[in-house]
């Protein structure tokens, strides 16, 4: 009976040993070193490899190696140039292959180009070429072995266009779109009607787009899905609003200043079918979910609310008082008021509030100030009881719309009260700079010119008050010098210059530039102001208590002076034929210091220093059409001569 051949395989294996035991030992006693005979042939072997390697490296240099193919081109030998033009002459997948897209029983054909595909030629190459050329030597020959034996593709590298899968599928979405319906919300007359939403169907793009990559990267005809979604209205439901609706246009809706008292004006009533016309239903997001909100139209309501400005707006007025140093009391010289103002964009959002929370009662949004001087407050209550301090300056040579200016300015100001530790600001309580509040046009210095404006002359008034200030040992705040010096501001009683009066100006621009100060003293100040035209002066007086302090204060005059720049001479076609006038005076450029000492009853001190930097400034003149021998007529007035000629002469 025949061996089964694994037992025969066996007495063979055994009897071979047998034969080798009987072999004799190796002279001298030494055995056969097994892993030194093993580590030599490893040596040889990759030897073999490595040259093996290095031949096949050396042939195919700068082609691509044997069995390397791509999108069914056989590449094999071929320069990455040549291949380039190879793949770019046969793979024609891109334009003339075929990607079916499928949605239930529909089909759309598309060439994978008109979806996007852009078959990147070069990279791909430059993959094939690198075949063979990574890693450690022994796997590049292995891949190199690989690829002769049997072959290798490699897969092409391909962009998409996310612009034209976009546009295609969104085409293709025309057909498939079932478009959800929002839910309505109309009013016919005083019926409201309305409507629940529905859902939707759409293509979902991008799960769709990854599907189409996956098979345009086989370069092969395919059929891909189009991935459907469920799209659901902005709003699905808005029962609740219409319910509101309903009970909002039951009745007449109803708007009042809060917490009316017996004189204030209101309420008023919008009636149903009026509220019905300016009735809007807007969507609004509401705990991550959409539903339709009540809301007026604004330009109706504010139609509506824009007359009762008129009847509720009233700005709060403190009281204003002369105060009478003989008698030691305050005479009323203005009364008191409470103020009120309308919000009419406040009032229709809370209006709108109302309609929302489905009730027909709404607020008005009214700011109420409180004046904080009522009209029987007494000196002794506020602790006045004389003049504390007192500041005078001149005018000489002003313009009467100069004059008319420093009048008005001063006005505003007259019989204010400025209550212990808080900050006075003059753009608080300074009237708009306007034709309309009397103020007149007048020099002005603007954007580093001095030009006609409407208010000049207004800087008299903020220079006096900062002087009183200044005396009376309060803290100043914010104060802002000119540009240049303004000869004005340094003027004495009679209009002579006083150098030592430059530097201790103030200017003053809303609201960018204020003149703000504290009343750090226990009591309150009552400011007088009083315009003399007879002699051109501004008077600011102080009163209330003195509380021991003292002030002493060091002027340095102009320092560091430098000369005017050189005049500015200009042509101004609008100037009436013949005319020739100066605009701009020259001013030297200085720094000008002021140490100002303050000692408090308690010994203390406090130092600040005000240091002005002037710049030189420019004459200015201009002149019109038709103006003959331009020179000599400014030579005869004296105007804008060239400053070498003026210190020549």
């Amino acid at each position: 009976m025949t061996q089964p051949t694994e037992t025969y395989a066996s007495q063979r294996r055994s009897e071979r040993m047998a034969e080798l035991r009987k072999t004799d030992p190796i002279p001298g006693g030494a055995k056969p070193n097994s892993l030194t005979g093993f580590l030599i042939g490893l040596v040889f072997f990759l030897l073999a490899v490595v040259f093996l390697t290095a031949g096949v490296k050396a042939f195919y240099l700068a082609r691509i190696y044997p069995g390397v193919n791509v999108a069914g081109v056989d590449v094999s030998g071929m320069t990455r140039d040549r291949a380039v033009s190879e793949l770019q002459e046969k793979v024609r997948y891109p334009s003339l292959g075929t990607i079916t897209l499928v949605a239930g029983d529909e089909r759309w054909q598309k060439a994978p180009a008109q979806l996007g595909l852009n078959f990147l030629v070069e990279e791909t190459v430059q993959k094939a070429y690198s075949y063979g050329r990574e890693g450690n030597i022994l796997a590049q020959m292995m891949d190199i072995l690989n690829s002769a034996q049997s072959g290798v593709n490699i897969p092409p590298i391909i962009s998409i266009d996310e612009n034209l899968a976009n546009h295609e599928l969104n085409l293709i979405n025309e057909y498939v779109l079932d478009s959800p319906q929002e839910a309505e919300l109309r009013l016919d007359g005083l019926n409201v009607i309305y409507t629940p939403g529905k859902k939707g169907t759409m293509i979902d793009i991008e799960p769709t787009k990854a599907f189409l990559a996956a098979s345009m990267q086989l370069f092969q005809d395919a059929e891909t899905p189009v991935v459907l979604k469920e799209v659901e209205p902005k709003v699905m439901d808005a029962e609740l609003t219409a319910q509101k609706a309903r009970e909002v246009l039951s009745k007449p809706f109803t708007i009042a200043i809060p917490n009316a008292q017996g004189n204030d004006p209101g309420p008023w009533t919008i009636p149903p079918e009026q509220l019905a016309q300016m009735l809007r239903f807007v969507r609004k997001d509401i705990d991550g979910k959409s539903t339709y909100v009540m809301a007026l139209d604004s330009d109706s309501i504010k139609s509506i609310l824009t007359p009762l400005v008129a009847e509720i707006d009233h700005p709060e007025r403190d009281g204003r008082f002369a105060f009478d140093e003989a008698t030691g009391e305050l005479s009323l010289i203005e009364e008191a008021k409470t103020g009120y103002q309308l919000n009419i964009n406040e009032s229709v959002a809370a209006i709108n509030q109302t309609l929302e929370n489905g009730q027909s009662d709404a607020p008005l949004t009214v700011l109420v100030t409180k004046p904080l001087v009522n009209n029987d407050v007494t000196a002794e209550q506020l602790g006045i009881t004389q003049l504390t301090a007192s500041q005078t300056t001149y005018f000489w040579g002003s313009s009467a719309e100069r004059r008319q200016n420093i009048r008005t300015a001063a006005a505003n100001f007259d019989g204010i009260l400025i209550p212990p530790e808080s900050v006075f600001s003059m753009g608080k309580y300074m009237s708009d700079v306007t034709l309309e509040n009397g103020y007149a046009e007048a020099l002005i210095i603007y954007n580093g010119q001095t030009i006609q404006g409407v208010g000049g002359g207004v800087c008299q008034v903020s220079t006096t008050l900062f002087r009183t200030a200044f005396y009376a040992g309060l803290p100043i705040n914010e104060r802002h010098a000119h540009a240049y010096r303004v000869y004005y501001y340094e003027q004495n009683p009679g209009g002579a210059a006083n150098p030592l009066l430059s530097g201790f100006d103030a200017t003053v621009y809303f609201p960018l530039v204020d003149l703000k100060f504290t009343n750090n003293t226990p009591y309150w100040i009552l400011m007088r102001t009083f315009y003399d035209d007879a002699s051109s002066s501004l008077t600011w007086n102080f009163y209330s208590t003195p509380d021991g302090r003292t002030v002493s204060a060091n002027f340095s005059g102009p320092m560091e002076i430098t000369p005017p720049l050189e005049p500015v001479i200009t042509y101004n076609e609008d100037l009436e034929p013949g005319l020739v006038r100066r605009i701009d005076y020259p001013s030297e450029g200085a720094t000008v210091v002021i140490d100002r000492t303050v000692t408090l009853p308690s010994g203390e001190q406090f130092i600040d220093t005000f240091k002005t930097l002037y710049q030189p400034w420019a004459e200015a003149c201009e002149y019109g059409p038709d103006v003959s021998n331009l020179e000599k007529v400014l030579k005869n007035r004296g105007w804008c001569q060239p400053l070498e000629k003026q210190n020549n002469e």
